[in-house]
């Protein structure tokens, strides 16, 4: 895009401002919209091996703590598990707990985690457990790192042992996932299968949640259980809430806020932003969306270039856009994707020279 303007308009001033919606992409997307810092920490991944998951330190803002940014994906993602290994009975987000604990290290008080492309169902255990929490057995033995398949025979949560940064540390969760933590709209029932359970651990992994939401409220006086947003990511959104004291927050605004959004949109003569594909389901939390309804706020139109339209796309400028271009109209999504960066180049060009 800003090659685009660059070619209609060489003098103009372009504020390039990379965004994400708290799914994969958003490290990268925040640290390079705030000139921040990339790290790497070796941690345990979805199902025990080494990974080295990549997070980042944002740009300091004034009056405000050390931030820093991780998504769940880069410890205990789906992609890092091969197809014919996913299995949510048995993978843990220890690693996650793991970045979390780097962050904290590295001097962060205040931590934003997205949470989207998860492989595991353990509720956050895992995560604690790395942290310092300790769940016990119905035997009272200690789960070294629990998973899925642990949590119907959890007998106990002993927090006494989490790292005491937590209490000094802000933690907010970019959710956009509004699913409860159990029944047919529970985290086990709605992501279980694409992470390789059967229907018969989707059934026994949605009574641990059950299970753990029962003894959550018993011990900790937390309801979570139909909570919205408490089954993302397997139970995590749940268990970051329940054990950290964590908030939730829809990923696209925790994301246009840590970017200073609103001050750097404020005075523009435009705003141009990006979707794959635009249709009658992007007005329900599409990032393209969020950056259009910020703008309009500031009194500035946004367009937005795409790579397809679907049915009903024409809600989208009723929900904030001013307009949407089609980048390589009556080329396949195929070769749209391929040619992006010089579609993208020459659609915003050809965008700035419109009467």
């Amino acid at each position: 895009m800003a090659s685009g303007i660059a070619l209609a308009e060489p003098k103009a001033d372009v504020d390039l401002c990379p965004i994400a919606d708290g799914g994969e992409g958003t490290v990268d997307a925040m640290l390079s919209a705030t000139d921040g810092t990339a790290k790497t920490t070796t941690v345990a991944g979805p199902l025990g091996e080494p990974v080295a998951a990549a997070w980042g330190l944002l740009g300091s803002r004034n009056n405000e703590p050390l931030t820093a940014i991780i998504e769940m994906a880069a410890a205990s993602g789906l992609s890092l598990v091969a197809p014919a290994q996913r299995d949510a009975t048995k993978t843990t987000t220890f690693g996650t707990g793991q970045l979390i604990q780097a962050a904290l290290t590295a001097g962060a008080r205040r931590i934003i985690m997205g949470i989207g492309g998860s492989a595991t169902n353990d509720g956050g255990c895992g995560m604690a457990t790395a942290l310092g929490a300790v769940f016990r057995d119905l035997n009272g033995q200690p789960v070294p790192r629990p998973a899925g398949c642990d949590l119907a025979d959890i007998g106990s949560i002993g927090l006494n042992g989490i790292d005491p940064r937590i209490s000094q540390t802000q933690i907010i969760v970019a959710c956009d996932v509004t699913n409860p933590l159990t029944g047919p709209n529970g985290a086990a029932h709605i992501y279980g299968p694409q992470k390789g359970a059967s229907h018969q651990q989707v059934e026994h992994l949605d009574r641990g949640l059950a299970h753990l939401a029962r003894l959550i409220f018993k011990q900790l006086g937390k309801d979570i259980e139909t909570l919205p947003g408490a089954g993302a990511a397997g139970g995590l959104g749940g268990g970051l809430l329940s054990f950290l004291g964590a908030r939730l927050q829809p990923g696209i605004e925790l994301v246009l806020d840590a970017l200073d959004f609103d001050q750097r949109v404020n005075g523009c003569d435009l705003c141009l932003t990006g979707e794959g594909r635009l249709d009658g389901q992007s007005v329900s939390g599409k990032a393209c969306l969020g950056v259009a309804q910020a703008a309009r706020r500031a009194g500035v139109d946004t367009v937005a270039l795409v790579g397809s339209i679907g049915p009903l796309a024409q809600r989208t400028i009723d929900a904030g856009l001013k307009a949407y271009h089609v980048i390589g109209p009556g080329l396949s999504a195929e070769q749209s994707m391929r040619r992006a960066a010089e579609l993208l180049e020459s659609a915003t060009a050809k965008l700035l020279q419109l009467p």
